[in-house]
């Protein structure tokens, strides 16, 4: 199945429900979901730790959620905008066909014409109000973010769209051109270290000491990665030195940048975390902390470890695992990750990866719908795709094909399979989409699994119904001979 958006020249807005699963904190279980768990999650809980409470002096929730609501109330003009004067359709007015929802010419002036604003100020409005995910962007289509339709009555939702924004500060800022672009991404990888700095330091701290801890963070950097030669060097002729990077004009960029988002203040040579940044900071540190406190703490694992340690946890908890273990990395490689070991032979990781990118969200979506084309992939990827865009929870299994529905059928049993019990196997026949288990067992000799025999076999084995029991068995038999 290829993706639903349809294609043309003009980015569409189209109104998509408050989605259900968000707003109540527990996503919807349908049958076409993979599993998330093993069927021993249910006795292994985690134990409870009481909630932390944010540094002395920290504003309430209901305050920083007034500041963030200033700090991109022009954002959310042009969002509302949007909403209101951009209709799905033929003669809807839009943006280029770019996938990065950029706004055409035409829109970029009528919303400046009708907000009284330069088109300048539009763009840069309307590229904020995207990374704060006020407005949501699929291909060459746009809709109210959830956060948009929730902005007004719910501080959190303000709050989570604020540090999206906060994460996103290289995005909103561009460094120049003129910058290295590996230069770049040191130092955007070396910021979080200059920040929490500047959490504990609670008040202004001078430039030049940020730029010492700068420079010891890259160097740090670069050793890991074992890209500082160690022992005695040829000596390099001097036409051949290459200038170092410019760190003062890079720190002053990121300074700048933070303080374009609201994260702290820059001036007279000096930087100070404002109570939003300062509050931000804190969240990712107690992220990190949680996970690393935590019994089942996996944040220094690789993405397969870290989900199989999940697998022994309910949902919640799971979530706050992932959550954790993707602060403390950059997204796109901790997207890279999932994927690849969703990639793997254990069906279950399968389903665990894409549950880690649902906490991820908007950022996977450009390497999730790259991944369509996989066989192994391909359910979870358009189920995964058809939740972004807003479908229904009670509908979402609809994007599926029949034959993609029974390979994701096939997939989820054989996890049950190699991790769960019989009888959960045996419930799991409920979940298929054929009204009968002979229908079922002729798509699922044809669907070409490589897990197909094993999964008949557990199956057979495990009901206790001797006719079906001998029914499955004949069919992994067919499959395994390659007869009818």
């Amino acid at each position: 199945m290829t993706s639903r958006t349809p294609r043309d020249s003009r980015l569409r807005l189209v109104r998509a429900p408050y989605p259900r699963a968000e707003k109540r904190g527990e996503p919807h279980r349908d049958p076409a979901r993979p599993l998330s768990a093993t069927p021993g999650a249910m006795g292994n809980r985690r134990a409870r730790r009481p909630a932390p409470r944010p540094p002395e002096g920290t504003p309430a929730r209901s305050e920083l959620a007034r500041a963030a609501r200033a700090g991109l109330a022009d954002a959310a003009r042009v969002a509302r905008w949007a909403d209101a004067a951009l209709r799905p359709g033929p003669g809807s007015t839009g943006g280029s066909p770019d996938g990065k929802g950029t706004l055409s010419d035409a829109t970029a002036e009528r919303a400046a014409a009708e907000l009284g604003l330069t088109a300048a100020q539009v763009r840069a409005d309307w590229d904020t109000a995207r990374l704060a995910g006020l407005v949501e962007v699929h291909g060459d289509r746009a809709r109210p973010g959830w956060r948009l339709r929730a902005w007004d009555r719910d501080d959190s939702a303000v709050l989570r769209g604020w540090v999206a924004l906060f994460d996103a500060w290289s995005l909103a800022h561009p460094a120049p051109d003129a910058l290295a672009p590996a230069a770049v991404a040191e130092v955007v990888e070396a910021m979080p270290q200059v920040l929490s700095f500047l959490q504990l330091s609670a008040g202004p701290v001078p430039v030049p000491q940020l730029l010492d801890l700068l420079d010891q963070r890259v160097t740090e950097l670069r050793t890991e990665r074992c890209e500082i030669p160690y022992g005695p060097q040829p000596e390099t002729p001097a036409d051949h030195v290459e200038e170092a990077p410019p760190l003062p004009v890079l720190l002053d960029w990121a300074l700048h940048g933070l303080a374009a988002v609201g994260a702290l203040t820059y001036a007279d040579g000096q930087a100070t975390l404002t109570p939003l940044g300062s509050w931000a900071v804190w969240v990712k540190l107690e992220q990190i902390c949680v996970a690393a406190q935590s019994p089942a703490g996996h944040i220094e694992q690789s993405a397969e470890d870290m989900l199989r340690g999940c697998a022994r946890l309910r949902p919640n908890a799971a979530r706050a695992e992932y959550r954790a273990w993707l602060a403390a990395r950059p997204v796109g490689s901790a997207v890279t990750d999932l994927l690849t070991a969703a990639r793997g032979e254990d069906a279950l990781l399968r389903g665990l990866a894409f549950e880690a990118l649902r906490v991820v969200g908007a950022p996977a979506e450009a390497e999730v719908r790259a991944v369509v084309d996989e066989p192994s992939l391909r359910p979870y990827a358009l189920l995964w795709l058809a939740e972004q865009e807003g479908a229904d929870p009670e509908d979402v299994h609809l994007v599926l094909s029949r034959e993609e529905s029974t390979w994701l059928w096939i997939d989820t049993a054989a996890a049950v399979a190699d991790h769960g019990e019989g009888q959960l196997l045996v419930r799991h026949l409920e979940s298929a989409v054929q009204p009968t288990v002979p229908a079922l067992l002729d798509e699922v000799r044809r669907a070409g699994h490589p897990r197909t025999v094993q999964v008949l076999v557990a199956l057979a084995a495990a009901h206790p119904d001797p006719a079906l029991a001998r029914a499955v068995r004949r069919a992994a038999f067919q499959v395994h001979t390659g007869g009818e």
